[in-house]
């Protein structure tokens, strides 16, 4: 069973690897010059950055949501101007949550590129056993990317809505309970959450700042989703981002093949014909 994850210690040892593309993708919803600054100030060696905002995401027209996903063609061509072809081995990182690292794991694997690894405890895992860093901008020749889209990872809002009356499968929203429940939404114009979506928000993944261990995540998953296969799992947020999180920890407990609602609560809430449900 090979996880999406690797540890700080093992990507210490592979710093020089001249097939490794190490990338930073920390960022901050309500700051969006936040990843690019802390990038400049401090980054792990030989990493280049990349924005959630603007090198993973389309443009939003309103009803697409608030992270949009590009077109494969138009991301492998991002991909190859940033030095990332089909022989690279990427490891991504960001500040340590989990909120954000998943994106760019998650895009890459959902355009048929599956050697790509999460760090598990982020920058800050990293910083804080003293480990080397630098802080100057890293630039990689341009490489070729040719993508091979895995259609069936991603749902659309009208394979998500019809998902609500199959009882075969399970939404799981990766919000914060309180935002699931509708008591508040800090960023988009409705609160509330799709009907029939269990609360499972991503930090619960987390234990020191790291991933849980595989068997915990497990039991804990398992008991989420009954008896149903993990290919009938259904992934949203607010934005398709921080879900990534459940699907790196299910697959990091051996339960593959779930799927993401990528337009997630952002795109569900911007037309008034879809449901909505509170509490």
């Amino acid at each position: 069973m090979i996880s999406p994850l690797i540890s700080t210690q093992s990507l210490a040892e592979q710093l020089n690897d001249p097939t490794l593309v190490i990338v930073d993708t920390r960022h901050d919803l309500m700051n969006a010059s936040y990843g690019r600054n802390a990038y400049l100030t401090s980054h792990i060696p030989r990493a280049i950055f990349m924005s959630i905002d603007d090198d993973l995401s389309a443009a939003k027209t309103g009803t697409n949501g608030r992270h949009p996903l590009p077109s494969p063609e138009s991301f492998a061509q991002t991909l190859g101007e940033r030095g990332i072809g089909n022989d690279a081995t990427v490891v991504v990182y960001d500040q340590g949550s989990a909120m954000f690292v998943g994106r760019l794991w998650w895009m890459l694997k959902w355009l048929g590129h599956d050697r790509v690894y999460v760090l598990d405890g982020g920058f800050q895992k990293w910083e804080q056993e003293g480990r080397a860093t630098e802080s100057t901008p890293r630039q990689r020749a341009r490489a070729t990317f040719s993508p091979s889209e895995k259609r069936a990872m991603r749902l659309t809002a009208a394979e998500t809505l019809s998902a609500i009356a199959d009882p075969t499968q399970k939404i799981v929203d990766a919000r914060a309970a309180e935002r699931y429940r509708g008591e508040v939404e800090p960023v988009d114009p409705i609160a509330g959450h799709i009907p029939g979506a269990a609360n499972r928000p991503f930090a619960t993944n987390l234990r020191a700042g790291v991933f849980k261990p595989r068997d915990e995540l497990r039991a804990e998953f398992e008991a989420l989703i009954g008896a149903r296969a993990p290919e009938n799992i259904i992934h949203q947020c607010g934005s398709g981002v921080s879900a990534i999180a459940n699907i790196i920890a299910m697959e990091h407990a051996g339960l593959f093949g779930s799927k993401l609602y990528a337009g997630s609560w952002s795109e569900w809430c911007s037309d008034p014909k879809r449901p909505v449900a509170t509490g």
